[in-house]
């Protein structure tokens, strides 16, 4: 309890700061606010919500056990309206919760708002908070600031059919040389399907490749941008996968391809597995780290995942934050993997959860590779919005421009977005 209450004030300070660029500053209590009443969660729905809930409703018991006369109302927003909920929250303290949870791709845009507690001194104070990795605390920093505390991660990493491979005498590829040729020699000897299913629509699928180079999102007509785009798309031709059958393909419909025993190789993450189970190629498949170029290497993956953070708005911050830190706790980590197959983010919790499951291990080994992000930035959300990069990819994939016209463009509409 001691610990918690350190954590606690330890946010109180940082939240009276500074106030929120979108209410007013004298909304937030100056000691950490209210230890009674009613704590106000915002989370996600999810399309099998149950298990998520039961574990959320066990912290809940736990946190209320120890916070005579607190009670905690939990709810789960929309996803696909969850930007709207926020931006009215941000705007009228009345109705901001205390805690939410967030996409750490929202991260830019809800910061830009000021709607979002300092939590950089509550994890310093919080014993867990030393076992986040730099990777993860920066996916969820703006501009210098911890905003959030991640909760959950999600990499991709390379699915393969172990049946295929063995029939034709493949061997897993660790290198980017071995990944094509490993795809050309399926589509030549397995003409009904695909050596890697790739799109033309698949940003995340498209993203390593140019990372790997020595590329990034900001530097998109660089020529180690170009020369990672050129390795995709390389990929979406007829010996592998036809332009006609792959330039629309997204990361959804690259799942689909592969669960359905269509392609012998995929792109896709952790958070895929119940999908590929419950078609054809269930219990046909392994996975490796996605390769890069040089041989033995792994190429960076997108971090995607979500964040739990604290309103600026909030009236019971101090609460707020015994809370999050316990709903973040490797306790409660382990328990929401087991749930719902979301990968901790705490380095003690995703051993845990590795020791127990080894289909973990390439996915582990690709973040301790080291990962990549988005720009951080709230223009992301234009470019994002705009397809950016999925028209940038489309329009190399099936000849409407050149990679060296494709990327000016996209270099065009990115620095527009981002300002520059």
């Amino acid at each position: 309890m001691r610990l918690r209450l350190a954590v606690a004030a330890a946010l109180a300070l940082t939240v009276t700061a500074c106030a929120p660029s979108t209410s007013s500053p004298t909304t937030a209590p100056s000691d950490g606010g209210a230890r009674t009443g009613t704590l106000k969660v915002w989370l996600f729905d999810e399309p099998n919500r149950a298990p998520k809930d039961a574990v959320v409703k066990e912290a809940v018991a736990e946190f209320t056990a120890a916070h005579p006369d607190t009670n905690v109302d939990v709810a789960y927003l929309a996803v696909d309206t969850r930007s709207a909920r926020f931006k009215g929250a941000f705007n009228d303290p009345a109705s901001a919760p205390d805690v939410v949870e967030y996409g750490n791709t929202d991260l830019p845009e809800y910061a830009a708002a000021g709607g979002l507690a300092d939590l950089g001194p509550a994890v310093t104070a919080w014993p867990e908070g030393a076992d986040l990795s730099a990777d993860a605390r920066a996916s969820a920093t703006f501009q210098g600031t911890l905003l959030g505390v991640p909760w959950y991660l999600g990499v991709r990493a390379l699915y393969y059919r172990t049946d295929v491979f063995t029939e034709l005498g493949l061997r897993p590829p660790t290198s980017q040389a071995e990944l094509t040729a490993a795809a050309r020699t399926i589509r030549a000897q397995k003409p009904e399907l695909f050596g890697i299913a790739v799109g033309g629509k698949y940003t995340f699928g498209a993203l390593p490749f140019i990372w790997d180079a020595g590329g990034d999102i900001t530097s998109i007509n660089s020529a180690q941008s170009r020369a990672g785009l050129k390795a995709y798309t390389d990929l979406l031709k007829p010996d592998n996968c036809p332009p006609q059958q792959c330039a629309d393909l997204t990361g959804g419909k690259t799942v689909e391809l592969f669960a359905s025993g269509k392609a012998g190789m995929a792109i896709i993450g952790n958070f895929n597995r119940a999908a590929v189970d419950a078609g054809a190629a269930k219990g046909k498949y392994a996975v490796v780290p996605l390769p890069g170029s040089k041989p033995g290497s792994i190429a960076p993956a997108f971090a995607g995942g979500n964040n739990l953070g604290i309103m600026r708005n909030s009236q019971r911050p101090a609460l707020a934050a015994d809370f999050l830190t316990l709903l973040a706790s490797k306790k409660y980590q382990t328990k929401m993997y087991a749930a719902m197959g979301n990968l901790p983010t705490l380095q003690a919790a995703r051993a845990e959860v590795a020791g127990q499951d080894p289909f973990l291990k390439p996915f582990l080994s690709t973040i301790d590779a080291g990962t990549k992000f988005v720009p951080l930035d709230p223009g992301w959300g234009k470019i994002d919005a705009q397809a950016v990069l999925p028209t940038m990819i489309e329009k190399v994939v099936t000849g409407k421009a050149t990679v060296e016209a494709a990327t000016d463009e996209a270099a065009t509409a990115i620095n527009a977005a981002l300002g520059k």
